[in-house]
């Protein structure tokens, strides 16, 4: 298990330093961090606390997973590394360009 801590369901005024605090309780924080929303610069309601050993992050996940924090039943589990984005892949349509079943369309020519 990793010591990096995945944390959702945060309310939008949930701060870092509250977070740590939170944690704290489990073991010794290495770090907190909230992610932001590049356009807006506010929370998106999810970050990442990093604990010191593997055995203080399975003790926060066992403590806080459900944890009421700020109005909000928060999620604690295991950070997975971020899958790769594979460079684009067309913007989320197929590389097949012909669409739906490649015309017919409106009935064709009437001799």
């Amino acid at each position: 298990m990793g010591k990096k801590l995945y944390v959702g369901s945060l309310s939008y005024s949930t701060s870092e330093a509250t977070l740590e605090r939170v944690f704290a309780q489990a073991g010794r924080v290495e770090s907190v961090r909230l992610i932001m929303d590049r356009d807006t610069g506010r929370p998106k309601g999810f970050g990442f606390v990093e604990m010191s050993t593997n055995e203080e992050a399975q003790q926060a996940i066992t403590m806080l997973n459900g944890f009421s924090l700020d109005g909000r039943a928060i999620i604690v589990n295991e950070a997975r590394p971020q899958e790769s984005r594979g460079g684009g892949g067309g913007g989320g349509f197929s590389q097949d360009r012909r669409g739906g079943g490649g015309g017919g369309g409106r009935g064709g020519y009437r001799y």
